[in-house]
């Protein structure tokens, strides 16, 4: 039986994963690498140590299944989105420590260039917004304030990655200078609908092009490699993806109306739009999904800000609750909401409101009220937000919702999941798989491998998913969300 291997390089740790035929996934390392914050709103990475991180988990891994080195099909890759690294083109070495996606240092950047009115043409090209979260403002950042980057840049002896690229050179010994769609339409120099480096982009970062990778489909080859001489013989790289197209990738969310949602710190949302690239009229950015066999697929991509970070404050910061794993058995305790709302603008609403000025509220406390109706309200109120984001998202994209799929911590109360399903009136799958990110790399890995045949094929697979249906009357629905509504039109108003 082929296996596969995997690596799930995030934010905050690298990851290496074995799977089966089947997706199935046996065993997993994982190293943990240092966050760097040079001064306030800067975040960094050593992108040696994440490369040396990189081998140690393979070699771990690999160390206890010897037996199954031999039926190694191909190693897939999934990384966190965004993040820029300026290497070495001979040596593959980072020239300056990775810039990460959190980091604001390009913010003056964004700002000139919105001054400029040069927003409108950003967003029409990229499907994003111009913001210091994506890789353009940090390589202008780069090239500015680092004069011999620029230098090796322009004479060709420095390349510039996202972490994918970075580690596909390496794994390579330099032999692939590549990247996938996904990961390209991140960095606000790739044009989504053209499907190619933008030069005028380019121009206004101060970008050279030929600095850039070549851009592969996920399913494409992208060399071989040894692991730096861990494998006595090479083994494909095939499957590359990142992280939150290769969840949505992994939830078969191949159709448009399909959605996924990973429920986390804050919630990151997917909705396939189809072939077709659409502009959002409510501030929704969009994606570049996958391209399979030249043809794109696009979803609008959003966020809530926060959703497990709501429970978390509700726990440390006001004592609501002592053990986050309890809330489901207190709220069960309610036989509803009792008219409580909690609203968690703690760093302002984002979509659809985009208020950054908005400040959290607790609205329709009585003297009956007691700590589970805030927790309650705290748990409630991830799924109002969420509907909030896909209504927006769906009324933009003109599709039928068909299903929520998610993943995620959160994902394991079962209260949260019913209530969920029950406001948005659509199946909500929760996958059983934790690593959705790392199986849809793999998935894709599989599709170029052959080993999978088609889209309909992995779509049809079966799959250990928990399915919650809408079970709550309609009008019990619209009464719990005009309350909701009522509640952040308090805090909007409190905020003009």
């Amino acid at each position: 039986m082929p296996w596969i291997l995997a690596i799930d390089q995030s934010t905050s740790a690298t990851k290496a994963l074995l799977f089966d035929r089947d997706g199935g996934l046996h065993d997993k390392e994982s190293r943990d690498h240092r966050q760097l914050y040079p001064q306030p709103g800067w975040v960094e990475h050593d992108a040696e140590e994440i490369w040396q991180n990189t081998l140690a988990t393979l070699r771990a891994l690999l160390g206890r299944h010897a037996d199954k080195i031999a039926d190694l099909a191909c190693l897939s890759l999934t990384n966190q989105r965004e993040t820029i690294v300026v290497f070495d083109r001979a040596t593959g070495r980072p020239l300056h420590p990775a810039i990460v996606w959190q980091c604001r240092r390009g913010d003056p950047f964004c700002a000139e260039h919105a001054t400029a009115g040069r927003e409108a043409l950003v967003r029409a090209r990229t499907g994003l917004r111009l913001d210091a979260y994506f890789s353009g403002s940090k390589l202008q950042w780069l090239l500015r304030h680092r004069p011999e980057l620029r230098r090796q840049l322009a004479d060709g002896t420095a390349l510039i990655g996202t972490i994918d690229t970075y580690l596909i050179h390496r794994l390579t010994n330099g032999a692939v200078f590549a990247t996938d769609h996904t990961n390209a339409s991140r960095t606000l120099l790739y044009d989504i609908g053209r499907l190619r480096w933008d030069e005028e982009l380019c121009a206004m970062w101060e970008v050279p092009l030929a600095a850039l990778p070549q851009v592969r489909e996920s399913s494409a080859r992208f060399g071989e490699t040894t692991l730096d001489g861990t494998l006595a013989r090479a083994l494909p790289i095939c499957g590359v993806m990142g992280d939150s197209q290769a969840a949505l990738f992994a939830q078969r969310c191949f159709e448009p109306g399909a959605a996924k949602v990973t429920f986390g710190t804050g919630s990151s949302i997917l909705l396939n739009i189809g072939p077709r690239p659409q502009l959002s009229e409510r501030g929704v950015v969009t994606a570049l999904a996958w391209v399979h066999r030249g043809v794109p697929t696009y979803a609008f991509e959003g966020i809530v800000i926060s959703s497990a970070a709501t429970l978390t404050w509700l726990r440390d910061q006001l004592g609501v609750i002592d053990d986050i794993g309890n809330a489901e058995s207190l709220a069960r305790e309610l036989a509803d909401n009792d008219g409580v709302y909690l609203v968690p603008a703690f760093s302002g609403l984002g979509l659809p409101h985009w208020r950054p000025a908005a400040r959290a509220a607790i609205v329709g406390l009585s003297g009956h009220s007691d700590r589970r109706h805030v927790l309650r309200a705290g748990l409630e109120s991830i799924a109002y937000q969420l509907r909030d984001a896909l209504d927006a998202m769906r009324a933009d994209a003109g599709v039928e919702l068909r299903a929520v799929h998610g993943d995620g911590g959160p994902a394991a109360n079962r209260f949260l999941m019913q209530f969920t399903a029950d406001l948005t009136g659509v199946e909500l799958r929760i996958a059983t798989m934790a690593d959705c990110s790392a199986l849809g790399a793999v998935l894709a890995g599989m599709l170029g491998l052959g080993l999978r045949g088609s889209l309909d094929e992995i779509a049809t697979a079966p799959r250990d998913d928990v399915v919650y249906r809408p079970a709550m009357p309609r009008e019990q629905v619209q009464k719990n969300y005009d309350g909701w509504q009522r509640a952040v039109r308090q805090v909007l108003a409190a905020a003009s």
